[in-house]
């Protein structure tokens, strides 16, 4: 029997179903539409359809508007979200910029702080009055906390005052570093997962630790990439992938971006996102930077799968060497 097959003449021994033909094929039949002789073969009669010799079929692909790379993105604590670019509210020169910068870095999850409220000027606008959690999921972070305790009862406050379980947690050593106190930090964790927080931790670059924080039940780590602030990049890239090797829940590069560039280094070791903050914010166009993040972080999660070239120690022409004049 012979098909033509979406331009291709194809033999096979026999008559068949339609569904054995996409089997035959390794095609899925749930994926694809079929047409035989200029009909479009309906998915519940695949199975009873025969196709005969001579039948010409066209088979195509469902797409659905995108691509299999506009659909990617990451899940934590059983949310999908599309953006792999975090982004923090904090070191903007005003809300509207703030809002400006977080709408065009196309962040989905921004972190906020837990500050008092202004009593003597309540009427004051807050950030809320800017970027909506309503738009966005607000994470709550325990930044400024240099004990666990400290972090502890702040994530409570904010998860009284705005209801929200999925936090970051972040227990600092010191002023001049900002460098995690990891024994605190292990503390606090514990804390707050048996008090039924999900945990996003930042940490240091340590895949004992990383392996340590998703045993205890942490939803996401976070390694630094640098001090935070600093505009270091990523110093410590075997480190980064070795955790995003060790650990299966996402790791997202926290602390120490400067550039689009260092953004993408991230994104090209396998992290499933980056957090930052001062890069944008003290950029001298926070909205083009935020714009400039997006992108590499798209550019650099395609580089990422599509693999890169091996490297050698010699060069290879990139033009054929044989017919050569």
């Amino acid at each position: 029997m012979k098909l033509l097959i979406n331009g291709e003449e194809r033999s096979f021994s026999a008559s068949m179903s339609v569904e054995a033909l996409l089997g035959q094929l390794g095609i899925d039949s749930r994926k694809v539409a079929v047409e035989r002789n200029l009909e479009i073969v309906p998915k519940s009669a695949y199975a009873e359809m025969a196709v005969a010799d001579g039948d010409r079929l066209e088979i195509v692909a469902f797409i659905g508007g995108g691509s299999d790379d506009a659909a990617d993105g990451f899940t934590v604590a059983g949310k999908t979200f599309t953006s792999r670019l975090l982004v923090g509210t904090g070191k903007y020169k005003d809300f509207e910029e703030t809002a400006r910068a977080i709408e065009a870095s196309g962040a989905e999850i921004v972190t906020v702080a837990v500050r008092r409220v202004n009593l003597s000027d309540p009427s004051k606008p807050m950030l809320v009055d800017y970027v909506s959690p309503r738009k966005y999921t607000f994470l709550p972070n325990t930044a400024g906390c240099y004990t666990a305790e400290d972090s502890v009862r702040t994530l409570r406050l904010a998860r009284e005052a705005g209801g929200w379980n999925l936090v970051k947690l972040e227990v600092l050593g010191d002023q001049t570093t900002l460098y995690p106190n990891m024994p605190e930090t292990l503390k606090a964790a514990e804390a707050l997962i048996k008090d039924g927080f999900e945990v996003m931790v930042y940490c240091s670059d340590d895949p004992i630790q990383a392996r340590m924080l998703e045993d205890m039940g942490c939803v996401a780590i976070m390694p630094l990439g640098s001090l935070i602030g600093s505009g270091l990049g990523i110093l410590n890239p075997t480190t980064i992938r070795i955790i995003k090797d060790s650990v299966k829940v996402p790791v997202l590069v926290d602390a120490g971006v400067g550039s689009a560039s260092d953004a993408a280094v991230a994104m090209e070791l396998g992290c499933d996102g980056v957090l930052m903050n001062t890069a944008i914010a003290h950029a001298r166009d926070p909205v083009r930077m935020a714009r400039a993040m997006k992108l590499a972080i798209e550019a650099g999660r395609l580089s990422y799968l599509a693999g890169r070239m091996p490297r050698k120690s010699y060069a290879d022409p990139s033009s054929p060497t044989s017919g050569l004049i």
